[in-house]
């Protein structure tokens, strides 16, 4: 027989940490409402499909166009 187990964790940030936190979600959001806003326009405007690949492509003019994306880290880290 297989038993599944399941584990509840909690995590309470020190308030340093809870502000890191927010500045990460916020940096997360503001990439992909942006993409969407440009695979969406591209999409309206020409009828062409931004593959996922193209949207990569694009963190990198992103982060020239918009400092503070430089201050997080594109890969999550496991700690």
């Amino acid at each position: 027989m297989n038993y599944k187990r399941a584990y509840k964790e909690r995590f309470y940030p020190t308030p340093e940490q809870a502000n890191l936190l927010a500045q990460s979600f916020g940096c997360v959001r503001f990439v992909y409402n942006n993409t969407l806003r440009f695979r969406t326009d591209a999409y309206y405007k020409d009828g062409t499909s931004i593959s996922h690949s193209q949207a990569e492509k694009r963190l990198v003019s992103l982060k020239k166009e918009f400092p503070f994306l430089k201050d997080f880290s594109s890969v999550i880290k496991s700690w």
